[in-house]
């Protein structure tokens, strides 16, 4: 199997092959309007509306496991980041990213990348105590909680996995390189 074998649905329950994306360079990211990194939502914008037409895509998964910080509906949180956040890049549809419902799109990234520790003291301090709250790690490659970022080239290879105390705009020269090759 590879990346673009894949098929997620969109916030209006239309199926999508990953195919659609071949060529294009991709951050996948679980997110929750109701997190305490929900700000990332503007960096995330900011990538987008700088390098959509230079052929950047954000797979934006809303994910209600950690902290139940993103409990309403598809089109509830849909509308709250639209409104927040002026977000303008689609959204998915509410997923599971660790345990037995985690969708084949998780799955897969988690098996390219597996969690590692954050580099400074603050990060490392951060992500110990999302650890300690977070109640559906069960593995090294699990999702520790929301913003969790995965780039994916346009080759389909996971490239690089960002936890969430690492913003989007700290994955801009990356993301940069993949767009020139």
């Amino acid at each position: 199997m590879n990346f673009y074998d894949i098929k997620i649905k969109n916030s209006k329950d239309e199926e999508i092959s990953l195919e659609k994306y071949k060529g294009k360079v991709l951050v996948v990211v679980n997110t929750a309007p109701g997190c305490g990194f929900a700000p990332q939502y503007n960096g995330l914008e900011m990538l987008y509306k700088k390098y959509h037409d230079k052929g950047l895509e954000i797979l934006d998964f809303p994910c209600n496991q950690f902290g139940s910080q993103a409990p309403g509906t598809d089109e509830e949180i849909h509308n709250e980041c639209k409104l927040k956040y002026d977000t303008s890049y689609e959204q998915m549809k509410k997923i599971d990213v660790n345990g037995e419902n985690e969708e084949e799109i998780y799955t897969y990234l988690k098996s390219k990348k597996k969690y590692i520790s954050p580099k400074g003291l603050k990060d490392k301090i951060a992500m110990k105590a999302i650890e300690k709250i977070s109640k559906s790690v069960s593995n090294d490659s699990d999702i520790r909680w929301n913003f969790t970022k995965f780039l994916v080239d346009g080759e389909g290879n996971v490239i690089e996995r960002y936890e969430p105390t690492v913003t989007p705009e700290a994955m801009e020269d990356e993301i940069v390189k993949l767009l020139k090759k």
